[in-house]
Formats: structure tokens, C-alpha cells, sequence
């Protein structure tokens, strides 16, 4: 059991007055103990804890040796680029840097409502139409530069999300057009 002492109290302490004795007072605490307990368990109980956000990432099964690569081929239409640089910059192009789809020059853009989702919603829609079948959709292909900032990959990340893009790729190897494309993107960073 808790218990609160307080001190001896009275009795003769020298000469002069006589005091009388105070008694002890016993404080239990037990029942301010259980409260503390039950008010702590109900809190815990009905508190719902923030859970851990984490996004879905489909990686390739671990390439064996005996087996050399299989290269897919792709229709050049139902694919875009997008190249991340430096300071929130991108470049894309529609089908492949060495034969552009018409209007698929590499051309400059930035993030959210007014940059890359703009390019990719109308061709999330149209790809499916244009090839004729409704199985294959868009391919993204996004290919950050060294100088890109991992904010820069969870915002393309974001906006494939959003633009519900059935298919895409993060790419780290860049042919000669796309490395003259990367630095003029990051031409004067630092």
C-alpha cells in the first residue's frame, strides 16, 4: 500500500510550553496509482499510433549468369522519357532522342499541375488508342542525373501516381544524346 508520512509532530522540545502530540496522517495512494494506470491504458488503447507510409517498388528478380540479358522491344509511341537534373529541372521527349515522334523534341519542364503532368495525362489517355490495343499503355522512362536530389525522384514518383502511368522505369544508364541532354540540364549547377 502507498502511503504519505509526515513528520513526528509535537511532544516537549526544551523547556516552556506544552504542546500536545500530532497524530501521523496516512495518505493512500493506491486508488491515485490505479487511476494513473487505467487513465495511461485507456490513452494507449484508444490513441491510433501514425503508421508508416512506404511506396510499392516492383524490382526485377536478380539477374543469374547464365542467362544474357533479353532485350524488349518497345513501340517508340507509347514511350516517354523524362530526365531529372539540378534545381527542379526536366527534359523529355516522346519515343527515342535518335528519332523523335513528331512535336517529341527534348523539350524543358518543371514539376505539379502546370509541368511534366500536363505532358503525361493526355498521353496516358491516347497511347492506348494509338497503338490500338488497350493492354498496352504508356511507359516511362525516368532516367535522374547525379546532380538530381531524391525530392526529385519521389516528385516524378508522385506524378506517376497521380497520372496513373500503367508502366515505368527508373534508368541510370544514358546514351551519348541523353549525357549532351543531362549537362545542358545541369549547366551552372554547382
Amino acid at each position: 500500500m502507498a502511503e504519505l508520512n509526515t513528520g513526528d509532530g509535537g511532544g516537549k522540545k526544551g523547556g516552556g510550553k506544552v504542546r500536545s502530540k500530532k497524530q501521523n496522517s496516512k495518505v493512500d495512494l493506491t486508488a491515485m496509482v490505479d487511476l494513473a494506470f487505467l487513465l495511461i491504458t485507456f490513452f494507449m488503447l484508444t490513441t491510433s499510433l501514425s503508421k508508416p507510409k512506404a511506396m510499392d517498388l516492383g524490382l526485377p528478380d536478380k539477374e543469374t549468369d547464365d542467362k544474357p540479358p533479353v532485350d524488349i522491344k518497345v513501340d517508340q509511341r507509347r514511350t516517354v522519357t523524362v530526365i531529372l537534373g539540378d534545381n527542379d529541372k526536366i527534359k523529355w521527349f516522346h519515343g527515342l532522342i535518335e528519332t523523335p515522334e513528331p512535336g517529341g523534341k527534348p523539350q524543358d519542364i518543371g514539376y505539379g499541375k502546370e509541368g511534366i503532368r500536363t505532358v503525361l495525362l493526355p498521353r496516358v489517355k491516347s497511347i492506348p488508342e494509338v497503338t490500338g490495343d488497350k493492354d498496352k499503355g504508356l511507359i516511362v522512362i525516368i532516367k535522374p542525373t547525379k546532380k538530381s536530389t531524391y525530392k526529385n525522384l519521389v516528385d516524378i514518383l508522385d506524378e506517376m501516381a497521380i497520372c496513373k502511368v500503367p508502366t515505368y522505369a527508373i534508368v541510370n544508364d544514358f546514351s551519348d544524346p541523353e549525357k549532351k541532354l543531362a549537362e545542358e540540364l545541369n549547366k551552372g549547377a554547382k
